[in-house]
């Protein structure tokens, strides 16, 4: 199979190319007659080393141009890619089950992995019962020519917010599709560059912010992501010359708290277009406080484009495309019930009114393109009105066929050419508001209540960031239950969290509370894992917890 995505490995730009990062603040520049070539030097050494059409190849390999040339070295060579994360936090043994996990159900031909990492990736093919060892980059002599593909592109692996990781079977065509989508109505030029820090293993940031520019040979702006957490202000530094980024909202909360005026001295930002905001409940107290750092450089709040998105629909559903200030609206609890009208108590765009607006607040996700339709169903399927609450459906040219192997998620379905995203939400005003993962989130009197909305009270009550606070919904038999996990040594809140559930939730609800140092597990894509959590608490697998 053809691809417009690989098209530049044949007809490079001169010119053009990746500005990689460096850790001492410089950047390396390489072009993409460069990158082409060194891509089809390793294909001709896959090609050699066995590898096949519609092959599986995995990599585990960190952010650097020899991880930019092998992804596309495997494209070149016809084979499917599958990129694993290198480790983040996660301790060696949780590591390397994570990668066996992958392993096991990916099935690849070869497995690609850094010198640093290629250890690791042995362990984790032996637990996985894969034969032979992990390959190093390498190029041949002769530059391979690019092969015809098979029908997948991507294994993109999401283990959501619970369970073992599934991979996502991304054919060509979904690909193609996708990426036009994202061009479109973020208003790529050709002459544009993007900005990103993303892992290149999420699909916001391999398909979003990495393979969208680059088939389009935009300039590009290449960090890691522990240079921004260590320097956020040198990622907004880019967008002097940069017009486009993508990232989600934790990361512009973390920027307004640590970047300093005197950092941005001198830069203009009055050129930055595009802030594709996604992978998490958008907050938008945390839109404002960090327009309100940038505003004095140039950067207007219309910059801001609210995303709704998921690996099963390849990445992108909906984004504003109109430029406009992000709307806000504060649904009324009560009447969050599935398939039932949604009553708006209050709404506002992004600006004075968004100061404090934290727990109970939606951000709209923009409105549906014609060739990406979204319907809002109840459980029955049966499609719902504008403004009634339900499942979030997908269907066109980016929905994928499914998991790979045969696997099945927990929320999300493939049905007939769509996906059921196992997201709840519904339409106002023509836009997409989303309130989160039905399966974390627990009915009160027939209404849902959603355990995102909860950690952010619980957050504001105890003082503890959002991150070091997970909720799970518990289930149990004729009884309704909540787990809260939160990263501290002192529960001295705990009755007054108990008291705020209570009234929120009903007397009948059971509330367990669990504290200590290193309780909360994330995906690869930070997500938590709340039923992960839950099941290791009851089998007496999370060491340090302590029961309130």
């Amino acid at each position: 199979m053809a691809s417009a995505l690989r098209d530049w490995l044949d007809k490079p730009k001169a010119g053009r190319g990746v500005h990689l990062a460096g850790d001492d603040g410089s950047w390396e520049f390489r072009e993409y007659g460069v990158m082409a070539g060194a891509a089809r030097r390793t294909a001709a050494a896959l090609i050699e080393e066995g590898v096949r059409p519609g092959d599986v190849v995995c990599l585990v390999l960190p952010t650097d141009f020899t991880c930019i040339e092998t992804y596309y070295g495997v494209w070149a060579a016809g084979a499917t890619v599958c990129l694993i994360t290198p480790p983040l936090f996660q301790d060696g043994d949780d590591y390397v089950a994570h990668v066996a996990a992958i392993l096991e159900q990916a099935r690849p031909v070869l497995t690609i992995a850094s010198d640093e990492l290629a250890p690791l990736a042995a362990r984790a093919l032996e637990s996985a019962g894969l034969p032979g060892r992990p390959w190093r980059p390498r190029q041949g002599e002769a530059e391979a020519e690019v092969r015809e593909a098979g029908e997948l592109a991507l294994l993109q692996f999401t283990s959501g917010s619970s369970g073992a990781p599934r991979g996502v079977m991304v054919t060509w065509d979904n690909l193609e599709a996708n990426a036009e989508l994202i061009a479109r109505t973020a208003g790529f030029h050709e002459d544009d560059v993007v900005s990103s820090w993303l892992p290149l293993y999420h699909d916001m940031g391999l398909i979003g912010c990495f393979l969208t520019p680059i088939s389009r040979q935009a300039e590009l702006r290449l960090m890691r992501p522990d240079q921004f957490i260590r320097d956020p202000a040198r990622w907004v530094r880019t967008f002097a010359e940069a017009a486009h980024t993508a990232a989600p909202p934790f990361a512009f909360a973390y920027a307004a708290r640590r970047i300093k005026p005197e950092q941005l001295e001198g830069v203009d930002l009055s050129g930055w277009r595009t802030a594709i905001i996604g992978a998490e409940p958008i907050d938008p107290h945390a839109l404002e406080v960090f327009a309100r750092v940038v505003e004095p450089f140039g950067f207007a709040r219309e910059t801001f484009k609210p995303a709704y998105g998921m690996a099963e629909t390849t990445l992108l559903v909906t984004m504003d495309q109109v430029r406009r200030r992000p709307l806000a609206v504060r649904p009324d609890e009560a009447s969050l019930e599935f398939g039932r009208p949604v009553a708006i108590l209050d709404r506002h765009e992004l600006g004075e009114a968004s100061v404090g607006a934290k727990a109970g607040w939606v951000v709209g996700c923009g409105t549906p393109e014609e060739d990406v339709p979204v319907a809002i169903v109840d459980d029955g399927g049966r499609e719902l009105p504008e403004g009634s609450l339900g499942e979030i459906v997908v269907g066109g040219e980016s929905a994928c066929p499914g998991y790979y192997a045969g696997a099945e998620g927990k929320s999300t379905r493939f049905e007939g050419g769509r996906v059921y995203t196992g997201d709840a939400g519904f339409f106002h005003d023509g836009q997409l508001f989303v309130l989160g993962r039905m399966g974390d989130s627990i009915k009160v009197r027939g209404r849902s209540v959603y355990v995102e909305d909860l950690e952010s009270k619980i957050a504001e009550i105890t003082g503890l960031g959002k991150g070091r606070i997970v909720v799970v919904g518990v289930p149990g038999a004729g009884t309704r239950g909540l787990a809260l996990f939160a990263e501290t040594a002192d529960g001295s809140w705990a009755g007054e969290v108990r008291e705020t559930l209570r009234r929120r939730l009903g007397d009948d609800v059971e509330v367990t509370i669990v504290i200590g140092a290193g309780l909360i597990q994330r995906t690869s894509s930070g997500k938590p894992r709340r039923r992960y959590m839950w099941e290791r608490l009851r089998s007496g697998g999370m060491d340090g917890a302590r029961v309130l």
